[in-house]
């Protein structure tokens, strides 16, 4: 399952952070940010991803993510 996400970060640094966390949720999981697109998109790559605490989790981080249609 591939999630993919609208978010507001905006650091390399805090980006690594937000998917260090996620991967403490999702330890097999592919978590990516591509900070060079305009809605800095967030993809995690996994099985029984929860796109509530994915947003839960980049939320407690100070930022924004939204699901992308």
């Amino acid at each position: 399952m591939i999630e993919v996400f609208k978010t507001d970060v905006a650091s390399v640094a805090q980006s690594d952070l937000i998917v260090q966390e996620l991967l403490y949720h999702y330890p097999g999981a592919s978590i990516n940010f591509d900070l060079d697109d305009c809605d800095r998109i967030l993809r995690v790559c996994g099985e029984n991803v929860s796109c509530h605490t994915i947003i839960d989790v980049v939320r407690r981080s100070g930022y924004h993510a939204e699901i992308l249609d």
